[in-house]
């Protein structure tokens, strides 16, 4: 039976050593974070601005993934084991790629795996010192979640382009991080533009947040599991149906190989104190 978390946010089970460890290397990790983005922003954005836009994308945040992810592997032990890597795209089309949303390391680890790709992203992140500018330069999908009609224009219009020059959208169907054992209806924002756009889907399942909490600063070493679906082609499925069958995949793969399945708690909106 896995072990369930106390108030604090950590396994009931650790130790006040094993927390304060954890605490100190989290604060060491942060304090690296914010110098390699503000480091990382001057040649991002001298260098970065005269590349060609997909070329600008592995530039800018495929480098910076790698550096972010290996970083929490090796300073906080958050380590990762991926199921699927045969799935990722390699034939030039532009793919949508529906992912579990569950912490922030899944948008630092996934541009490590399939690249390029843009984020349809909240439109607070444009204001982020250094991070939001650089981030501006691979041209996410800015949305403002607050006007849905036109958010999903925006997705629709934008995302198309995108995927018509070769560059897969990354949408969390989700909209909001979603604690491990939780569940939050999916959107079929991101459906909707693979079948009208024709695209072929990949849909990524992974526990994230059991060792890169939402509602916690603090990192917990361990494995993080992510698998990746085999193409899903949308030719023949309606918008409704995609959803269903990106959901139903992503839902069961996640109690597969979490250690806090599902527990019959639906989230039903954006919740508060979401944590970097």
């Amino acid at each position: 039976m896995a072990v369930q978390p106390d108030a604090t946010g950590t396994d009931a089970s650790v130790t006040p050593y094993r927390l304060w460890l954890a605490q100190l290397r989290s604060i060491i990790f942060y304090g690296w974070l914010a110098l390699l983005t503000f480091v990382w922003f001057i040649p991002s954005f001298v260098i970065g601005i005269f590349l060609p836009l997909k070329a600008r994308n592995y530039f800018i945040m495929v480098f910076y993934c790698h550096i972010v992810v290996w970083s929490a592997r090796l300073i906080c032990g958050v380590k990762w084991r991926v199921e699927g890597r045969e799935n990722i795209p390699a034939d030039g089309r532009g793919y949508v790629l529906l992912s579990k949303h569950q912490s922030t390391w899944e948008t630092f680890f996934i541009p490590t795996l399939i690249a390029p790709h843009v984020q349809v992203v909240k439109r607070e992140l444009l204001y982020l010192p250094f991070f939001g500018w650089a981030l501006k330069m691979i041209h996410p999908i800015f949305i403002d979640r607050t006007h849905k009609t036109n958010a999903l224009k925006q997705v629709l219009t934008q995302g198309a382009d995108r995927l018509n020059n070769g560059i897969h959208v990354l949408v969390f169907p989700e909209g909001t991080r979603v604690s491990p054992g939780k569940r939050k209806a999916f959107s079929k924002g991101g459906a909707m533009l693979a079948t009208k756009s024709q695209a072929p889907v990949i849909a990524i399942a992974h526990n994230s947040g059991e060792h890169w909490p939402n509602d916690n600063w603090v990192k917990r070493p361990g494995t993080i599991n992510l698998v990746i679906s085999p193409v899903m082609e949308t030719t023949d499925l309606s918008t409704a149906q995609l959803s269903e069958l990106s959901e139903s995949w992503i839902n069961n793969r996640v109690d597969e190989i979490s250690a806090r399945p599902f527990d019959g708690e639906m989230v039903d909106a954006d919740s508060s104190g979401k944590r970097f």
